[in-house]
């Protein structure tokens, strides 16, 4: 058994959930992972694989999986849908370029069996720069309206600078509680 079967099967007490961090490459999964944990987020690099942290917020674990979102990745996100409970789905705000692509990849995510139901929070990151699309027009952009089937919410945020991260977060454990 490999060791992401063997994660996978850890079993999770009463007080915990599972959270999927997911987004294209370089929309800042990784430094809003680190920011959240209070690690040092001036050196970060691609995330090849997947990195796991567990976090606790009031009493209540989460243990988060970030998985890379380089193309060549995409393909094996199904690998880690088991037992989720909820999913981060990381954007770039500054990216219009890609908009269209980050929102083909969320509707393919949302359609899967094993993801049906499960809770969805959009960060919109990096509204500390000049050129970032507001929240409310990525949510059109993304036909995020249009979902039924789960809740939804659209955070703004800077992974940078924390803010709008905690208020996300926040949301989600009240839907996965």
């Amino acid at each position: 058994m490999g060791l992401l079967a063997l994660l996978r099967k850890l079993k999770k007490s009463k007080g915990e959930a599972r959270i999927l961090v997911l987004g294209l490459d370089n929309a800042g999964k990784t430094t809003i992972l680190k920011k959240l944990s209070e690690e040092d987020i001036t050196t970060i690099t691609p995330t090849q694989g997947f990195n796991i942290k567990s976090l606790v917020h009031e009493g209540f674990k989460l243990n988060v999986w970030d998985i890379g979102g380089q193309k060549t990745i995409r393909p094996y996100w199904r690998n880690y849908f088991d037992s989720t409970d909820g999913l981060v789905y990381v954007i770039d705000s500054s990216d219009r370029k890609r908009l269209e692509e980050t929102g083909d990849e969320m509707a393919r995510l949302l359609e899967e069996d094993k993801m049906q139901g499960v809770p969805l929070l959009v960060l919109a990151n990096k509204q500390d720069l000049i050129n970032a699309l507001p929240a409310n027009e990525i949510a059109e952009g993304l036909n995020l309206f249009s979902i039924r089937d789960r809740p939804w919410q659209i955070q703004p945020c800077s992974a940078k600078s924390g803010s709008g991260l905690r208020e996300g977060m926040e949301w989600l454990v009240k839907q996965v509680k």
